[in-house]
């Protein structure tokens, strides 16, 4: 069931005792509150800008890992909350599963599927793709590792960050074509995550170890070093890599 949309602005007295009961996983004020007025389970709460945030993704909001976290999302459920419902007015349209990911949040991402969240849902920040995306984009493992165990589908870029050399070599064996430039972000990726056998394979098949991402300008070696992945570091410079920072 998804309840019509119902605007609060965040400096109401209403928002305010919402956010706070939600951010303390207080079930029994977020009862009285939607006990009172039901309602408010599909609000959007908006700020001063135009952009909105369901009370799911309020809960979700970074940091994340906030109390109780199955029983909050049973409630707001139950009362009508969407589960998929997208940041209204935001340049991406991640709804709190995404949210959930960006803060390798595993029992928010457990407590949001149990209740019928789609895994694959688009709107990522990264590539506007599925949870998966933002959470291997952001780095957060344990969240990428927790929705492939619940059945998250996997794309190359998503297999080499996470160090999958069985499905990276599936896919090069089943796509002669995968070779060469195809493969350098992967590469990228692979160094992102300090997979070293993902990234020796994907080098082996043609990608390049000086490819510069352009979201950032990193190199491999720049992010592996960033990342603090010093067996990557000593291998990459063993390649010829290179860095794409600009020297002072």
């Amino acid at each position: 069931m998804t309840m019509n949309l119902r605007k609060l602005q965040s400096d109401e007295p209403s928002a305010a005792t919402l956010t706070a009961a939600l951010q303390q996983g207080d079930i029994a004020a977020l009862d009285r509150l939607l006990g009172g007025d039901p309602t408010l389970a599909g609000a959007v709460v908006e700020d001063a800008k135009g952009g909105g945030r369901t009370l799911l993704h309020l809960f979700a909001d970074s940091p994340g890992h906030r109390p109780n976290a199955a029983a909050v999302v049973a409630r707001l459920a139950t009362a009508g909350a969407d589960l998929n419902a997208p940041a209204v007015k935001m340049w991406h349209t991640e709804t709190p599963l995404h949210w959930a990911a960006s803060n390798d949040d595993v029992t928010l991402i457990d407590a949001l599927l149990d209740a019928g969240a789609d895994i694959e849902r688009a709107g990522s920040s990264i590539d506007r793709g599925p949870p998966l995306s933002s959470a291997v984009g952001y780095g957060q493992w344990a969240a990428a590792r927790r929705l492939i165990a619940r059945g998250a589908k996997t794309q190359l870029w998503h297999e080499a960050a996470l160090g999958l050399v069985d499905a990276i070599g599936k896919r090069l064996e089943a796509d002669p074509a995968l070779r060469g430039d195809a493969l350098s972000g992967p590469l990228w990726n692979a160094c992102h995550g300090g997979q070293l056998a993902a990234a020796q394979l994907l080098l082996k098949h043609g990608a390049d170890p000086n490819w510069s991402a352009p979201w950032s300008g990193q190199t491999p070696l720049d992010v592996a070093e960033a990342k603090g992945h010093a067996e990557l570091v000593v291998w990459l410079r063993k390649q010829g890599a290179t860095s794409g920072k600009l020297e002072d």
